[in-house]
């Protein structure tokens, strides 16, 4: 299962009747521009949030796998008939939108640094089609979740008796509970996965302090997640083995490692504290050749100089 954003506007509400999402095969100059090709990713199966106009308003499942068919006759004005991609969907509408400006400062950090759908003032990019990796999935149908949903807890025990009918009717809640339990279960057995293909690689140690304790030790992506291809994700020559300690500070940037494995320590940190994080400037891992491209990126994009 893969998950998508679609930017959609004024689009919106003719796909939605026809139960589609369609771009053309090229823009006016022949080109092809990435978030239109991105439609032939799309899976049965596979979820799509539709945001329109600063909110999420809609989630849909594809009926099928995409496929290249000629511009429905019902979507917008047309001279011309145009060859494109097209997937079927099963539109659920929201009935509270989730505005993507307020619940920005939840959804930021989850944003891949390439192809991302917002920017960095919450406004949608230019666009149409856009990968969701599955953390951003699981917090947008959080999201969802808190606004259209009833739930019961400690300060609500009872509900009226229209409110359970509303839930129990509600066709959204299925396509939720289910989409984010696939998603939650792909990150957990992707993870699982690199951690135990990443631990030989540094023999079951941590690369900077050698402590060797399971529980202490965490596989850390060099490039995280969030910012990977799906071959990526699980390569584990993306991962260095570290002490909880040391994987806080790489993953927060505040350290990094070379081309050469040399130890790079950022400025945020003061000099006097290095002893007590177990820091020495520029000491030297053994790396594998793999390792280079990925540290390279890490200090590139996350080290904070």
């Amino acid at each position: 299962m893969n998950s998508f954003i679609v930017m959609q506007g004024d689009t919106y509400h003719e796909e939605k009747e026809a139960g589609v999402i369609w771009s053309p095969k090229e823009d006016r100059g022949g080109q092809v521009p990435h978030s239109w090709k991105r439609l032939k990713e799309v899976r049965q199966g596979d979820p799509i949030f539709h945001y329109v106009k600063g909110d999420i308003v809609a989630v849909s499942i594809a009926k099928v796998d995409c496929s290249e068919e000629m511009q429905p006759s019902t979507l917008w004005n047309q001279t011309e008939s145009k060859q494109g991609y097209l997937v079927k969907l099963e539109y659920q509408e929201l009935d509270v939108p989730v505005n993507v400006k307020e619940k920005f400062q939840e959804i930021s950090p989850l944003l891949p640094l390439k192809y991302s759908p917002f920017q960095n003032d919450a406004s949608g990019n230019p666009g149409y089609l856009y990968p969701c990796n599955e953390a951003l999935t699981i917090k947008l149908l959080e999201l969802i979740s808190e606004s259209n949903f009833y739930r019961v807890n400690e300060e609500q025990l009872e509900l009226t008796v229209d409110e359970v009918r509303r839930t129990d009717r509600n066709t959204l809640v299925p396509v939720i509970t289910e989409t984010e339990s696939e998603a939650k279960t792909k990150m957990r057995w992707g993870k699982l996965k690199f951690r135990n293909e990443v631990a030989p690689l540094w023999e079951e140690q941590c690369a900077l302090c050698a402590i060797n304790l399971p529980e202490l030790l965490k596989a850390s992506h060099s490039k995280p997640w969030k910012d990977c291809s799906n071959d990526e994700r699980l390569d584990p020559y993306n991962g260095l083995l570290l002490c909880r300690n040391h994987a806080g500070l790489y993953e927060e940037g505040l350290i990094a490692f070379d081309g050469q494995g040399r130890l790079h320590i950022s400025s945020i940190m003061q000099e006097k504290d290095y002893e007590i994080y177990g820091l020495v400037e520029r000491a030297k891992i053994s790396i594998h050749q793999e390792n280079k491209v990925y540290f390279k990126w890490h200090k590139r994009k996350i080290f904070r100089k």
